[in-house]
This record gives C-alpha cells, structure tokens and sequence, in this order.
C-alpha cells in the first residue's frame, strides 16, 4: 500500500514539474524572432523584381514579393533566406545575429539569369525526308497563281493608290509637310500653284492618260 502510494504522488510530481516548465516556456519571449521585410531589385537597372519567391531554408515558411518586389514576414535570427524568380540566379542571405532589435530591413539584388536552349525544328510531317518529298512533288493550283498576278497588276495598285484613303501616318506626314510650309514661306509671298509650270505638266499628262474621264 506504502508502495502504490508512493508511486502515485511520484506521478504527481512529475506531472506537476513538466508543466511547470511548458507554462514558463510559453510564458517567455521568443527574442530571436524579427520582422524581416525588404524589396528585391535588379542588379543592372535597380528595377523591382515583381513576385518573387522568397524562403527560408529548411523549411516550408515564406512569402511571395507584391508588384513592386516589396516584402515582410517574421523570421529568426541566423535564419538562410532565399530569393529565387524566373529569369533570375538564386540568391541567398543570412539574418546576422547583431540585430538590437526585432526588425531588419534589406534591399536584395538579384542578377539576371540566361538560359540558352537548344534549337527546336516543327515540321507539319512525321520526319525531314517526307517533308522533303512532300514539298517538292506539290502542285501549286493555277487558281491561286493567277491570283497572286492579278493583286500585283501595275493596273490595281494604281487604282488602288488613287481610291484607297490614307490612315493615320499618312495623314500625318501631309498635316506636317503642309506645316512646314507654312514656316518655308513665312515673312514672304507663298507661290500659287495656278503658275507653277510643273504642275501644268502633271495636268497635261493625266488629261492625256484619260484621268478626267467621267467613270459611270
């Protein structure tokens, strides 16, 4: 009986001084911990490095860097942060054990990274040598060789040139030759066109080519 009871507050005991303990380890400040934040840029332009994949070693905790590479989560002192995206190397950085207080900040730079792959060829066929064959035993429809002549007859493009309207830099390059004009022959009479004799020429040769003519 002497035994059982003895044992009993044996039990007691330990259970009382482990928990005990745990209170007083929940109880006490973790000093090791800070606010590490920063942004992460480019080493050649200082430019933000948006999303970046930011870790720390060993573990699953971290975060992801915003648009503006801008980034702050909590970490420990002597804690290997990495800092990886694509088109980037990999960088890492150790949280010196010198912090008085429980933030530190950091600029991080990352180098760019270049990878060269090897040369892809598609090919419509299985393999070069069908392609090949394929290619040159083809029979290019007449239908759609005389098509290509009639969208490059001299005729068309003309008609086209004359009829087509003019887009945007087209009517900007008038709008600026009428400008610079004006500038040419300012403080000064500007020339009339009516007795300009190159333009008379052009008049006389279109009159003779028909382009006068009423087009029903």
């Amino acid at each position: 009986m002497q035994l059982m009871y003895s044992i009993r507050l044996i039990v007691i005991l330990l259970l009382f001084f482990s928990s005990g303990k745990i209170l007083l380890a929940q109880e006490e400040p973790e000093e090791d911990l800070v606010q590490f934040s920063g942004i992460v840029v480019t080493a050649d332009s200082i430019k933000p490095v948006s999303y970046a994949n930011i870790m720390i070693e060993g573990t699953w905790r971290g975060t992801i860097a915003d648009f503006y590479g801008y980034f702050s989560f909590v970490a420990r002192i002597n804690d290997t942060i990495s800092f990886s995206a694509m088109g980037y190397k990999k960088s890492e950085f150790i949280i010196p054990d010198t912090i008085t207080g429980n933030r530190y900040s950091l600029i991080q730079v990352m180098s760019n990274d270049t990878i060269t792959l090897a040369q892809t060829v598609i090919y419509p066929w299985p393999s070069r040598e069908e392609f090949e064959q394929v290619f040159l035993t083809a029979k290019i429809p007449d239908d759609d060789y005389e098509r290509a002549k009639k969208n490059l007859d001299m005729k068309n493009l003309r008609k086209i040139i004359r009829e087509y309207p003019m887009d945007g830099s087209m009517n900007y390059k008038y709008s600026m030759q009428q400008r610079t004009d004006r500038l040419y022959y300012i403080g000064q009479t500007q020339p009339i066109t009516i007795l300009n004799p190159f333009a008379w020429a052009q008049f006389i040769k279109a009159w003779k080519e028909g382009k006068f003519k009423r087009k029903d």
